[in-house]
Order: structure tokens, then C-alpha cells, then sequence
């Protein structure tokens, strides 16, 4: 079935009202591009100003705490998150997996918690190097994923990124046959753990160093729905190729 590519940024700890340019310039190319969806995560900080400086264009944060409200400073809700103005919000990404020790149990119940507030979400899966070169990659992407996700998913309001950990952030990505390999096993885990049509319309990105120059080749691979973009999302002149890419 066809899937319409999403592609979305991940500002990570950068950005400040400064750089809102950036999302506005990034909202107004995606309203010529009506064949793709597009999300930018920024910082909670800028939530609520992101979206004000682009109307109707899609704003998300970078995670979610799984209670409701509490003693947890320094965390965010699912709620403050929708009252921010955020439409959708990242879990599980490695770089909370390795600094923070998250497990694939409580990045589920992070799902859990965001989905019953309304808001969409992109959950995070990827090995190690040395896990890759092991050769014990797809087994252990395929669990982890599995286990991540949380019980009561509502139709499209769930999406998964494959993000290479030796990837990220290090100009290394993995090559068509990795990718297209991994994307084709994560589509069949999620089948044998969901059922058929929930792996059918379960859009799986793919993220890890890409950029302008590479996008082509890497989101037209079968199984390919588009890509969680870090770097590259941070100014709409490397952000934007990445988008027409995905539209051609």
C-alpha cells in the first residue's frame, strides 16, 4: 500500500527565538508540497512559539513523561505538551536510551501516555556497532521495537523511526541494502506482533546523517516512509532538499 512519506526534524537541544525563522521558511515550502507530511521537535521552550510562528504547520517536542502530573522535575506531560500547542512528540531515541538508561518499557508507557492525550507519536529503535557488527541487528532492533510499543495504538497516530545509532550525528549512514533490510524485518515484527494491517500502515522512518544529497537514494527504498532528520533540520536550507526529495 502507499504511505505518505513524513518528514520530520529533530532540533534536539538547539534552537532558541532566534531561529524560529528557520520553522517559518520550513512551513511555508511544505504548504507547496501537499503530497508529503513534515513535523519539526523542538525544545519544549519553543514549543508554543514554534507554532505561533507557523501557523498549521505540524510542532512536536522530543519526549514525554508517563504520568499525567507529579513530583518529577524538569519533566512534561502529555497535556502541557498538547497545551503548548505540540501536535506530536519523539520517545525512545537513543540518545534518552543511553543517557538516561530508558527501557523499552518505559518508552511504552511514554507512547501510552501521549496517544491517550491525543498527540501522535515517533518511537525510536536502532543498534549499536557493535551490536551490527555482531550480525545481531535485525534480532535486536526487531525485539526492541516490539517491546516499545504501547498496548492501544488508535489508527495512524503511531509511526516508527530506524535510527543506526553509529549513524547519528556521525556522517556515516547505513547502505541501501541495510536499510532496506532492516526497514523489511521491522515491517514484518510489527505484522507478527500487531497483525498485518497495522505493519501495513505503519509509516517506518529512517534517520542518521541524512541530508540533501543523500535523501533521494534512501527514502525511494521499499519500506522507506520517510526520515527522522537531526541535524539537517536545523535550517530550512539543508531541511528543504530533504522534503523535495521526499516528494519526488
Amino acid at each position: 500500500m502507499a504511505r505518505r512519506k513524513l518528514i520530520a526534524g529533530n532540533w534536539k537541544m538547539h534552537g532558541i527565538a532566534g531561529d524560529l525563522g528557520e520553522i517559518t521558511r520550513i512551513s511555508m515550502a511544505s504548504e507547496t508540497l501537499s503530497d508529503i507530511d513534515t513535523a519539526i521537535c523542538v525544545p519544549a521552550t519553543l514549543i508554543e512559539r514554534a507554532s505561533e510562528a507557523a501557523p498549521g504547520f505540524v510542532i512536536g517536542g522530543q519526549d514525554v513523561h508517563a504520568e499525567p502530573r507529579g513530583a518529577f522535575t524538569g519533566s512534561i506531560s502529555a497535556a502541557m505538551l498538547v497545551d503548548a500547542g505540540a501536535e506530536t512528540v519523539i520517545v525512545g531515541h537513543s540518545e534518552r536510551r543511553e543517557a538516561f538508561g530508558e527501557t523499552d518499557a518505559q518508552v511504552a508507557a511514554k507512547a501510552a501516555a501521549a496517544l491517550a492525550a491525543g498527540l501522535d507519536v515517533i518511537v525510536c529503535c536502532g543498534e549499536s556497532l557493535d551490536v551490527r557488527e555482531a550480525g545481531n541487528a535485525l534480532e535486536t532492533v526487531g525485539k526492541q521495537i516490539v517491546a516499545s510499543l504501547p498496548g492501544e495504538i488508535p489508527e495512524g497516530k503511531l509511526s516508527v523511526a530506524y535510527e543506526p545509532i553509529w549513524a547519528i550525528g556521525t556522517g556515516k549512514v547505513a547502505g541501501p541494502d541495510e536499510i532496506r533490510e532492516m526497514h523489511a524485518h521491522l515491517r514484518g515484527e510489527l505484522g507478527k506482533a500487531r497483525g498485518e494491517t497495522f505493519a501495513n500502515e505503519t509509516k517506518i522512518l529512517y534517520g542518521g546523517s541524512v541530508k540533501g544529497e543523500n535523501a533521494g537514494d534512501i527514502l525511494h527504498l521499499d519500506h522507506v516512509d520517510g526520515a527522522l532528520v537531526g541535524g539537517a533540520s536545523l535550517t530550512a536550507d539543508q531541511f528543504i532538499p530533504i522534503m523535495n526529495a521526499a516528494a519526488r
